[in-house]
């Protein structure tokens, strides 16, 4: 691993890498308190989390150019656990699903990632970025009151001021990111001018020392952990599918891979460390993570920064920070949702099959309206039951009577639990001569259902005298047959083997 860490600084660009850090970690500022008034703890929760959770994601995770830190997802889930039960609850649920995090890599299942349509993926980036726009709506308040008058108009003018820069600066230099770019001239014009504009200092002081052990003040018993496992179980589920997905997406834009099972690890690492040291805990947040991709970073320079920036804003430079205008980050996030959003896929509604555009608007909706795993999850059901029904639908049996009066049925399709109706359906039992001949070769026999499908038709056969011989079983079906107890008889000869490709993790 450490080969792995130092290896990679050989060809590092560490301007890009250092400036993109920065620009990171001024973004996550406002990310963390928002997310922290969300779930209802003090803002330096927030902020002890995307330190803790940035740092050893940036140093342990499978994603080099990923950010991690304290999310809204999380905050979400978080919300009953807290109202409920306290504060003291929140820090071992984190603690627990961190555990469950680490479980999930140490036993490879974040290969499990890949089962994921892309139709899902898109509805994913769409409805994210639909979100991160939508959130920045609530920075056009101070105290729950919109804002009016010339208060408003500063406000769109600072934030298009902001977009403007982003959107062109990078056609003059590429000296400078220009999101970090954009944060300082929007400040240098209100501090400059003195304009009456909403900081980050409006919504919560950020000055605090460093995070320091939680005292756990809750009953160690059996009734705490029935309290605390669906919540942990919540912030694992939530917090993989969230930060897998954006390791996909980082992986496409990047052209790179990264590890699943790796940064699953990491992840839970981070955040039982977050829970002991009194952070809300998180996950990958693609909305950094674009900031960071598009500022030019690729390496882990890039997130260690950001996260010993953002610590060092905490404990030096809160003043400084405080003063930022919200308007400049409010614009940073609507580039940010603009860029994420995958409008290659709008304009392709009309050209891909209706299943897959039906799946996509249907994540995106829920993405937008309930949460993530919950959208994913739907979205993964339907692409499957889609799937398994388009299945279905090719089963097909060449049926012909050789010389010797054997009629063979040569199946083609895959045989499960979706097509055996239509399989069963093939055969003419009481019409077919004396000898049945049913070939597999093109087929292939997926699961219980279709061995059933299989000991049925050789019943009905014996059970009007007729013999059946069934041809090119692969040898895992054959097993299954003899552990079922399932007597019929096979030709063995050239029966198909069925191979799986290795799943072996890439390095970086």
């Amino acid at each position: 691993m450490f080969v792995s860490f130092f290896g990679q600084y050989k060809d590092v660009n560490y301007k890009n890498e250092v400036l993109a850090g920065l620009t990171v970690a001024i973004a996550l500022v406002p990310e963390a308190i928002a997310f922290s008034f969300i779930a209802g703890v003090p803002p330096l929760v927030g902020l002890y989390a995307a330190f803790i959770m940035g740092l050893v994601t940036a140093v342990l995770g499978g994603r080099p150019g990923m950010i991690s830190g304290a999310t809204g997802a999380i905050a979400i889930v978080l919300v009953p656990l807290i109202q409920d039960h306290g504060i003291s609850y929140l820090f071992p649920a984190v603690i627990l699903g961190g555990s469950i995090q680490i479980g999930v890599g140490l036993l490879r299942l974040g290969k499990f990632i890949r089962l994921i349509p892309h139709p899902v993926m898109l509805g994913f980036v769409n409805g994210l970025a639909i979100v991160i726009f939508k959130a920045q709506f609530s920075q056009f308040k101070i105290g729950g009151t919109w804002l009016e008058g010339m208060e408003l108009y500063l406000m769109i003018g600072l934030v298009l001021l902001t977009m403007l820069i982003i959107q062109f600066l990078p056609k003059v230099t590429k000296v400078i990111p220009s999101a970090l770019a954009a944060i300082l001239v929007v400040s240098a014009v209100v501090v400059g001018f003195q304009l009456n504009n909403p900081t980050v200092g409006d919504m919560a002081s950020i000055k605090g020392g460093l995070p320091s052990l939680v005292n756990f003040d809750i009953p160690f018993q059996w009734e705490t952990l029935v309290i605390l496992l669906p919540f942990a179980l919540k912030i694992a589920g939530v917090g993989l599918i969230e930060s897998l997905l954006t390791l996909t997406l980082i992986d496409e834009i990047t052209e790179t891979r990264g590890s699943g099972n790796r940064e699953s690890v990491a992840q839970g690492l981070g955040n039982i460390i977050s829970g002991f040291f009194g952070g809300m805990g998180g996950c990958a947040m693609i909305g950094q993570s674009m900031i960071n991709i598009n500022s030019g970073a690729r390496k882990r320079l890039s997130g260690i920064i950001a996260a010993l920036a953002l610590i060092a804003f905490v404990l030096f430079m809160s003043s400084i920070i405080e003063q930022i205008p919200i308007a400049a980050l409010v614009g940073v996030m609507f580039m940010v949702a603009i860029g994420t959003f995958e409008w290659s896929s709008i304009r392709a509604l009309n050209k891909i099959p209706k299943v897959d555009m039906v799946v996509m608007l249907v994540v995106s909706l829920i993405t937008v309206i309930e949460d993530l795993a919950v959208a994913v999850l739907i979205g993964v059901i339907l692409s499957a039951l889609a799937y398994a029904w388009g299945n279905a639908q090719r089963i097909r049996a060449r049926k012909h009577i050789d010389k010797d009066g054997v009629k063979h049925y040569e199946i083609y399709g895959p045989l499960f639990f979706g097509s055996t109706k239509g399989f069963m359906d093939k055969f003419e039992f009481r019409d077919d001569p004396k000898k049945v001949i049913i070939d597999f070769r093109e087929s292939r026999v997926a699961d219980q259902s279709a061995i059933e499908a299989i000991r049925k038709i050789n019943d009905k056969y014996k059970s009007v005298d007729k013999e059946v011989v069934f041809q090119h079983l692969s040898k895992d079906c054959i097993r299954l047959l003899d552990t079922a107890r399932i007597n019929i008889d096979i030709n063995p000869v050239e029966d198909p083997t069925y191979d799986v490709v290795y799943d072996a993790e890439v390095p970086e």
